[in-house]
């Protein structure tokens, strides 16, 4: 068969955009740095001119120069000609690379749907609503278990209203103990004596013998 239809040639991958890309930037360069001789011819030929007079050779001079822009200039269309090729297919791989994104995200999101609905199936709401329900009764249980636990004994039945009327009186007896009044003479009494009391007997200025007191002593 293939020597009667040939055999079909093996079709070739198409081109990467980013190795297109960076081919064109590169013929761009290429002729930037053609442009930058040029450049550096033109500035030759108008120093010369600059320095030459009006007449045959000038004029030589001068249609060189002009042959060398007219050159720089098709270099220049070139280079921004290749410049936009280089931005259209740089905005192109970046479209392409945005609907990639776009395509996994929603094969991600398909994949977490399925993911949380096969999880769903394994979750019945009754069973979590016997649950709470359960779980209040038991609390109310334990509460109950707790007051019975608390419960007071032997305590004797007293009027509300004779305990408000012992704790007001219990509020006067304090402030009147708060009163330091009392304490003010101790503060101002004169100190106690640390030596002991002489046994000399002492004597007024008339030589007449006192007591403690400053009293005439009466003789024994």
């Amino acid at each position: 068969m293939n020597r009667l239809f040939g055999k079909k040639k093996p079709t070739e991958p198409p081109p990467n955009l980013n190795d297109v890309i960076s081919g064109v930037d590169t013929k761009a360069d290429s002729i930037e740095g053609k442009m930058t001789k040029l450049d550096a011819e033109l500035r030759k030929y108008k120093d010369q001119m600059a320095k030459m007079r009006e007449g045959p050779a000038k004029n030589a001079v001068k249609q060189k120069a002009m042959r060398v822009l007219k050159q720089r200039k098709m270099y220049e269309q070139q280079v921004g000609n290749l410049r936009q090729q280089a931005f259209n297919m740089e905005q192109a791989n970046f479209a392409v690379q945005s609907l990639k994104d776009t395509q996994s995200t929603v094969v991600a999101m398909k994949a977490g749907v399925k993911s949380m609905q096969k999880e769903f199936k394994k979750i019945n709401i009754d069973d979590i609503e016997d649950i709470q329900d359960e779980m209040g009764d038991m609390l109310e249980m334990n509460d109950e278990v707790q007051e019975a636990l608390s419960r007071s004994y032997g305590v004797p039945d007293i009027d509300e209203d004779e305990l408000a009327a012992e704790l007001d009186a219990l509020g006067e007896e304090i402030a009147l103990d708060d009163d330091t009044s009392y304490l003010d003479d101790a503060v101002t009494a004169p100190p106690a004596p640390v030596k002991e009391p002489s046994t000399t007997p002492q004597k007024n200025k008339d030589g007449v013998a006192v007591d403690e007191f400053g009293l005439p002593q009466i003789p024994a």
